[in-house]
């Protein structure tokens, strides 16, 4: 998964000494139904009368073992009260609104949400590495 261009600042400043980096309390994935870019997170699903809300994933991602993190448990979304339309990306950011964001991908497969779907990262589906 991409590292943000705000993140990959934040680690290399720490690193090296300039800036400390303070760790975000939670972190939370969001479904984006276009694609982002390292400096500029996808379009949202919609809030308002959606059933959509971003996801907390801190205590279901396990610690990080050679350069590599995983969510441990499901993440789910929903279920949607409205359509949330063409799901195709995928972002963390460090802030259950607005907030920065961290990581990004894409979905293996677009999936369409419809009132009463869900949208499920089964456990070891969303992963996080560094190389």
């Amino acid at each position: 998964m991409p590292m943000s261009n705000y993140l990959r600042n934040k680690l290399l400043d720490h690193a090296n000494g300039k800036t400390a980096y303070t760790m975000p309390a939670t972190v939370y994935v969001a479904a984006l139904t276009t694609a982002s870019t390292v400096t500029t997170p996808g379009t949202e699903v919609s809030t308002a009368s959606t059933g959509y809300a971003r996801q907390a994933i801190t205590a279901a991602m396990s610690a990080a073992s050679n350069g590599a993190s995983a969510n441990a448990a499901a993440i789910v979304f929903g279920p949607a009260s409205a359509s949330w339309g063409n799901i195709t990306d995928y972002a963390i950011f460090d802030a259950a609104t607005g907030g920065n964001m961290l990581w990004y991908g894409t979905l293996p497969a677009a999936k369409t949400i419809a009132a009463a779907d869900e949208l499920k990262f089964a456990a070891g589906n969303l992963s996080q590495s560094l190389t």
